[in-house]
């Protein structure tokens, strides 16, 4: 006879592959934590299911002008809202964060507040981030390596285990003595279809950050052809909505141009100052191919339900510039209903 634990498992695994999930994308790079804090409130009033936050030390570039410690900005989240669920997209490799130490961040967030932190997204990371500690900083085959193993120390340690790893990044005897109430999933990060067939032989699930729908499928089928069938997929969407087409493209381009700098911009680039001079050639109507641009609601709607059919289960929507409050109370008027409308069993 199955238990109880077995049929709660059962019953959230369930719930992660036939509902969809729609998040509110909280940019701590664009806005300062407060006015997340409270945009993010906002998102829980107006019918979104989650909060997806970024994580990182400095923001794309320096006319961004934020970027907020995520741990604690994610209590604070947890205390001041009701019901809606949070993830992130970190890095366990050792330069910010040892794994031991972020599995205890992970614990700490999941045992105040059971249910609420189902999963997170664990990458290699960019230099713009991980680099300014002073440690050396490895080629993408290494950071890989480093990637694994943090998620293997971060995974046992939340599974109650007593940890000895060889690493790097090491680990000697570790343990936490404040456990999660519910397990966490690890997801893998991926913006190719080479990661993707990688994590799937051993993520709990893949977080997606392609720009557009075939990219998104390339990524989605590796990661199934490497061993991630029936685990849960997630989509990040990069989109920009604004009263006029002129508008949403302007905006596009002001605020997210930064983040469509080519080649190794990840691995070789280390200050917000570099992104902006490796984007400076950019034009506005380069944006159309890293950002869903539309002032029209009916695009945006198609759009997303052209994710979902590949298989998505969670999508989370990130305005990149504009007004948010704005954003956020039409599309969760008008977007969301016609998505789960559509998407109704």
């Amino acid at each position: 006879m199955t238990d109880m634990t077995e049929m709660t498992e059962m019953t959230e695994m369930t719930d992660m592959t036939e509902t969809i999930r729609f998040s509110y994308h909280v940019s701590q790079e664009q806005f300062p934590p407060g006015e997340l804090l409270q945009l993010t409130r906002r998102a829980e009033d107006a019918g979104f299911d989650a909060a997806f936050s970024s994580d990182h030390l400095q923001p794309w570039a320096p006319m961004q002008g934020h970027s907020a410690y995520v741990w604690s900005w994610l209590g604070a989240a947890l205390a001041s809202t009701r019901h809606i669920s949070f993830g992130t997209i970190t890095v366990p490799g050792g330069w910010r964060y040892h794994p031991v130490v972020l599995a205890q961040a992970i614990a700490t967030l999941a045992a105040m507040y059971p249910g609420r932190l189902p999963w997170i997204a664990l990458g290699s990371g960019e230099a713009v981030n991980e680099c300014l500690t002073g440690a050396p900083w490895p080629d993408k085959e290494e950071r890989n390596r480093r990637l694994r193993h943090g998620a293997e120390v971060v995974r046992a340690l939340l599974d109650g285990e007593q940890v000895d790893h060889e690493g790097p990044p090491h680990a000697q005897a570790a343990r936490l003595w404040c456990k999660p109430a519910q397990p966490v999933r690890l997801l893998g990060a991926a913006t190719s279809p080479a990661t993707a067939e990688w994590l799937g032989s051993w993520a709990d699930g893949l977080l997606s950050t392609m720009p557009d729908v075939a990219s998104l499928r390339a990524n989605i089928e590796a990661f199934r052809r490497g061993g991630g069938v029936g685990k849960p997929v997630h989509a990040k969407v990069d989109l920009s909505w604004a009263a006029t087409e002129a508008e949403a493209l302007q905006q596009a381009y002001d605020n997210w141009r930064f983040n469509a700098a080519s080649g190794n911009a990840n691995t070789d680039l280390r200050q917000p100052e570099d992104f902006e001079a490796a984007t400076r050639h950019l034009k506005p109507g380069d944006m159309h191919s890293r950002v869903m641009i539309s002032n029209d609601l009916d695009v945006h709607v198609a759009h997303l339900q052209a994710c979902i059919d590949l298989g998505v289960t969670a999508i989370d929507l990130h305005q990149v510039g504009g007004d948010q409050a704005a954003f956020i109370d039409t599309f969760g008027r008008e977007v969301l209903p016609a998505l789960r409308r559509a998407n109704a069993a």
